[in-house]
């Protein structure tokens, strides 16, 4: 059965893209069947991957596929795609996503990821994306809202991440991302070693 991870925050820039790519080429790399779909009308991805395509001469068609849409049609497309059998549809959404588009791609999701750091306004952001989610949870029961800590400075203790998020009504990952460069320059063709753990991690909220 397909299952549906979307990416959601209220501000743009807190990793949404870089952490939905470094997602999907673990989850490819593992051997599963991906499908990426960006909102952001930039088309960062889209135009990434035809960048790499044409520097590295890779296959298109081994790879995992990016598409474009926009958040108020998503929900709908990605009810075509489960028909597709494929393993997992992650959704890259723009920064702007309106009040009924969140709603409808939650209850349309299996699971939401919340990347954040530490700073205190992606804090209060999180927060209030986090009560945004809410009215989803109760129509859509098995939803679950997880908290991606992200650009953590590599020597902060878990138990640290864990104090300065517990004011967040949702699941906290052991896993986070630490402040490095090789994740912000993401590849759409290869996987980030590094990422393993978070992604196990994930994969056992299924």
């Amino acid at each position: 059965m397909t299952k549906i991870i979307s990416f959601i925050s209220r501000k743009g820039g807190t990793g949404k893209t870089t952490n939905a790519i470094n997602l999907a080429t673990m989850l490819h790399s593992l051997g599963h069947s991906v499908r990426l779909i960006e909102t952001d009308t930039n088309y960062t991805l889209s135009t990434l991957r035809k960048m790499e395509l044409f520097k590295t001469g890779a296959k298109e068609d081994q790879l995992f596929s990016i598409v474009p849409s926009e958040d108020q049609v998503v929900a709908d497309e990605i009810e075509s795609y489960k028909k597709q059998r494929i393993d997992f549809i992650i959704l890259d959404t723009a920064g702007k996503t309106t009040d009924v588009s969140i709603k409808k791609i939650c209850v349309g999701s299996d699971l939401v990821l919340i990347p954040t750091s530490l700073s205190q306004n992606d804090l209060l952001v999180t927060y209030q994306t986090v009560e945004d989610l809410k009215p989803a949870i109760e129509i859509n029961k098995n939803l679950k809202i997880v908290i991606l800590p992200n650009r953590i400075h590599g020597s902060t203790r878990n138990k640290t991440i864990a104090g300065m998020l517990d004011q967040l009504d949702a699941y906290i990952l052991e896993n986070f991302v630490p402040s490095k460069n090789l994740f912000t320059q993401s590849s759409t063709i290869l996987a980030e070693k590094e990422y393993l753990g978070i992604t196990k991690e994930i994969l056992t909220l299924f």
